[in-house]
């Protein structure tokens, strides 16, 4: 009995001896050169291969073109160069550092394998030795890398986006001063004659500013009277020329010019 030939355009898939995989293979068509052009997938057994060819017929369909060899470190790699920017180098080095421990477990993955299980154990491991909150900006930004090749039809879906972030080890024991330590820094800096730097470390402690930006300070800057016949009344305050990620940008009271906001003494 003859073996029916295979119609055209339909799949191949065959047993590579050699290396001892099935190997699957879609035709594309040919090229502007006369090429066939051809996408394979390979695979232990001939239903996985058969499965993979029916995925990868789907990617075509939606117009995904992720090649095989397109893997999550070169996705990653791709949004550090160019999902970024506007960006400043020491954010994308943060990226960077935090999506290393990551990459050590699915960089290598090809992208369009990659699986949410994938990205789940990725994720719990890194936690076992980081915190929560590392844990979670790894994850911010796998989504974000793997979104940018979604937007150039390299991927079908963002896998990372279907988990949770995992937990994370607690994060370092606050070193913020207590109440009593705060009151008994005032009352040692108060004493101007003994502590030259007095002022200054009561002006950060009282407002919060960054103390970069009390270094900058000149008389000008600073309002001790206030306005309290005002309505509503104007506290004393010392006026900033910039706005600190700690103090988001906000709406300015009447009269005040553009970049310049105003901390009341004593917050």
């Amino acid at each position: 009995m003859a073996v029916k030939r295979r119609g055209r355009g339909e799949d191949s898939v065959y047993f590579d001896q050699a290396n001892g995989y099935w190997v699957g293979s879609v035709s594309l068509g040919f090229s502007a050169d006369g090429k066939r052009r051809r996408r394979t997938v390979r695979g232990r057994t001939k239903t996985e291969v058969r499965d993979k060819l029916r995925d990868l017929r789907e990617e075509i369909a939606v117009g995904v073109r992720s090649p095989a060899s397109y893997s999550v470190r070169q996705a990653v790699d791709d949004w550090l160069r160019e999902g970024l920017d506007g960006r400043s180098a020491a954010t994308v080095t943060k990226y960077r550092h935090v999506l290393k421990p990551v990459l050590e477990h699915v960089g290598h993955a090809a992208l369009r394998d990659l699986t949410a299980h994938d990205v789940r154990h990725a994720l719990t491991v890194l936690g076992k030795d980081r915190s929560s909150a590392t844990v979670a900006i790894a994850h911010n930004a796998l989504t974000r890398a793997i979104r940018h090749a979604e937007g150039r039809d390299l991927v079908r879906r963002n896998v990372a986006a279907l988990v949770d972030s995992p937990k994370g080890q607690a994060g370092r024991p606050s070193q913020a001063l207590t109440l009593d330590q705060a009151q008994k820094l005032l009352k040692t800096a108060g004493d101007l004659k003994k502590y030259r730097l007095g002022a200054y470390v009561s002006l950060c402690l009282l407002t919060g500013m960054r103390t970069e930006e009390a270094r900058a300070l000149t008389w000008e800057h600073v309002d001790l009277d206030g306005q309290p016949d005002a309505s509503p009344p104007v506290p004393p305050s010392v006026f900033l020329n910039v706005f600190s990620r700690r103090f988001p940008r906000r709406a300015q009271p009447l009269g005040w010019p553009p970049g310049v906001r105003a901390v009341p003494f004593g917050r």
